[in-house]
């Protein structure tokens, strides 16, 4: 049967379940996965799988195309990817490959790989898909797989490498994600009120759709927030490795505003110190890491891109808008949402004010969350390079590292292509709610001109 190489994509192979993840095509790609990682050099890996209704069964699939070229494979079973990152320093493996369809409707279903420190992607993902069009395999006696529980390690790690100064009041919400396994029992053991919500595991996502970023599923952890008057909220996405935060009276704290203050609390300690951020980020975001002596970089969007990014810049911190949030500092380096979350519990364990008056000093901004317009794959690249070339013959300062960011007197805006869908990315930052509606006037206008209509939207 042959493959459909759009489940081959810059970050991950994700595609429908019934269609592209059967049985014997999974079992090819475990075949594809374990002769690019044999040849590599390496050897011993650890799988783990989220908790959708089709995990179980590709993992299966997965290991045993794995364990046929020869790869040794430690079964880590259900468990949030970061908990699977995790897993390989602490099994001293090669690295791990995940089933998980993260954040993504439950029909789809997908698989990351990380390869010591560094995620798997791009073109290496592309050689993977080359080794099995040519059913060009490492064949071997396939080593007996074995079994190892990583979660309770991983919940004693946390425990024992985190600290509270008193105890905060939280909302938590898993969205009947694999984060519910583990992080209530996180925050119970560091002395957190920890109140949660849809902690059960459950493929279907029953009462909401698991991706913390977007404002509409926050609703139930806003009413728990509010009725119990806690101090923040708290969500997760559907494999644990992003992270949503809301202030105690239910305002999003977008992700360059979470990376503001982890900037300022590790740069405190590590004075100097280099912290990226992508391009969607904040012009606040990267003016007050360097008010506050740290070394300021913007990059491109990716949690891949931006965690190998750490590693060649040897950063401390790294974030992207999306949620991910990936630690140096006292950790691994691995995007993780709940130990993202156990960092934003300390700050706020040694406030003596409420977390929203934290950043009451930055200049105001008004921006645009990430607006995500449909774009045809085969359109989307080219039309962001004519609305570039519009800006430039106007004589604006342009940015191309990822997409376009336009720098405008009194704010900027930004247009790209997703990586990951056939999507065109916009948001748009100013300082005053004209200066904004000035900025989205232009790229409408840029976007028009090529024929692409994108809507106004509201700022915040």
């Amino acid at each position: 049967m042959p493959i459909n190489p759009n489940i081959f994509r810059e970050y991950d192979i994700r595609g429908l379940v019934e269609t592209d993840l059967t049985t014997p095509i999974v079992r090819d790609l475990g075949k594809g996965i374990g002769t690019f990682l044999k040849r590599q050099g390496a050897q011993r890996f650890t799988v783990g799988r989220d908790g959708r209704l089709s995990s179980e069964r590709i993992a299966s699939d997965l290991k045993e195309g794995l364990t046929s070229t020869g790869l040794q494979i430690s079964d880590v079973g259900q468990c949030p990817t970061p908990v699977l990152y995790f897993s390989v320093p602490h099994l001293s493996m090669d690295g791990g490959i995940m089933v998980t369809g993260s954040h993504n409707p439950p029909e789809f279903n997908g698989i990351k790989m990380a390869l010591g420190k560094t995620a798997v992607y791009g073109q290496q993902i592309q050689d993977i898909r080359g080794l099995i069009e040519r059913n060009d395999y490492e064949k071997s006696s396939p080593p007996p797989v074995k079994s190892y529980a990583v979660l309770d390690p991983y919940v004693e790690w946390l425990s024992q490498n985190l600290k509270l100064e008193r105890a905060v009041r939280v909302g938590m919400d898993s969205g009947n994600g694999v984060a519910g396994l583990v992080a209530p029992k996180i925050f119970r053991a560091l002395g957190a009120t920890t109140y949660d919500l849809f902690s059960e595991v459950d493929g279907r996502f029953p009462n909401h759709h698991p991706d913390p970023t977007v404002e509409k599923n926050l609703v139930s952890l806003k009413k728990l927030v509010a009725e119990k008057g806690l101090e923040v909220g708290v969500a997760f996405d559907g494999d644990g490795d992003r992270l949503g935060v809301i202030d105690q009276n239910g305002k999003i704290i977008w992700g360059d505003q979470l990376m503001t203050l982890f900037a300022r609390s590790i740069l405190k300690e590590h004075p100097g110190a280099a912290i990226i951020a992508d391009v969607k980020s904040s012009d606040n975001f990267f003016a007050d890491v360097t008010k506050h002596g740290g070394r300021a970089i913007m990059w491109k969007t990716g949690h891949a891109l931006i965690k190998n990014k750490l590693w060649s810049e040897k950063a401390v911190l790294a974030g992207e808008m999306s949620g991910h949030f990936f630690f140096a500092d006292r950790y691994f380096g691995f995007d993780d949402g709940i130990y993202a979350a156990c960092r934003l519990a300390e700050i706020i364990s040694r406030l003596d004010h409420p977390l929203h008056e934290e950043l009451a000093d930055l200049p105001p901004a008004f921006n645009t969350p990430e607006i995500r317009v449909d774009c045809p794959d085969d359109v989307k690249f080219g039309l962001v390079e004519k609305v570039k070339n519009t800006f430039k013959k106007k004589g604006y300062e342009t940015f191309d590292l990822d997409g376009v960011r336009v720098r405008f007197p009194d704010g900027w805006g930004l247009a790209r292509a997703s990586n990951t869908q056939p999507t065109l990315v916009l948001r748009f930052e100013a300082n005053s709610p004209e200066a904004l509606a000035h900025i989205e006037t232009e790229f409408r206008e840029a976007l028009a001109q090529e024929g692409f209509t994108l809507k106004p939207s509201a700022g915040h």
